[in-house]
């Protein structure tokens, strides 16, 4: 766990989470997030890492998924019994992976839904929308174009920045990553990381894209099949030579065979 002093704004203890009933998928997941702070969900396709932000942010229910044991605690309240709109409305939303945005709404109506708890006055929303601005200068060309109709990386820009006209002290970000060029995975990860350390937003990304998401987050958590097999700081992480060897594409002179790679993986030799 996370030990640095802060406190945490997202803790998460020992949960379990299932769909339909009997299919486990989370077992004994436990992380924090500290306040202010980039954490990483890192792990293969499939390893639970959107089914652990979805249990946070209470979209697992319209998958007919739930949490059956654990808690999640927001700020030092249990939200498990919440649903999503109450979340967003305490502070805390969710990216969903694939970007979602509205395809026959604008760029600036797209982000206007993002506004829809706020019971704060017109001002403030125009404020905020020439602030998402200021940070995705290209939304602000495209603000009258249909969103169906921009680029994949205006899109994720695009669903970013709808979050962010929540009001959010926390943003679920998942597989920001996720079809996008190199160079534009690197503008919204810069992004994110003014957003944490200018707007103080802390951010849990669920990435696969283990390389960039050690580069910005400060600690990561590793899943497989359900459970956090590794944590550890982000720079502790990138130097560790199962991870680099299994996530990071980086081997040292004693390369295993592919064949000897999954037996290794099976093995689980850092669960020892």
């Amino acid at each position: 766990m996370s030990d640095n002093g802060q406190t945490p704004v997202l803790r998460i203890n020992n949960i379990e989470a299932i769909y339909d009933h009997v299919i486990l998928v989370l077992k004994g997941v436990s992380l924090e997030v500290p306040e202010k702070g980039i954490v990483a969900i890192l792990g293969a396709n499939g390893a639970g890492k959107t089914t652990t932000l979805k249990a946070i942010s209470n979209l697992l229910h319209a998958e007919r998924g739930e949490v059956t044991k654990g808690s999640i605690e927001f700020k030092g309240e249990r939200i498990e019994k919440l649903n999503p709109n109450e979340l967003v409305r305490r502070g805390c939303i969710q990216v969903m992976e694939g970007r979602h945005c509205i395809e026959h709404l604008t760029v600036e109506e797209n982000l206007l839904t993002g506004a829809f708890t706020r019971k704060d006055g017109r001002g403030a929303i125009s404020a905020d929308i020439e602030l998402v601005y200021t940070y995705f200068p290209r939304l602000k060309e495209r603000r009258t174009s249909l969103a169906g109709y921009i680029s994949g990386g205006e899109q994720q820009m695009c669903a970013i920045g709808r979050a962010l006209m929540s009001r959010p002290d926390m943003i679920l970000l998942d597989e920001p990553s996720m079809g996008l060029a190199p160079q534009l995975v690197e503008e919204i990860f810069e992004i994110v990381k003014r957003l944490n350390e200018q707007e103080e937003v802390s951010f849990l990304l669920a990435e696969q894209n283990t390389n960039v998401a050690l580069k910005y987050a400060k600690y990561g958590y590793i899943l497989e099949n359900g459970r956090v097999v590794m944590d550890g700081d982000a720079a502790a992480l990138r130097e560790n030579e199962d991870v680099k060897e299994f996530y990071l594409g980086i081997a040292g002179d004693n390369r295993k065979s592919f064949k000897e790679v999954k037996h290794y993986k099976r093995r689980k030799r850092w669960l020892a």
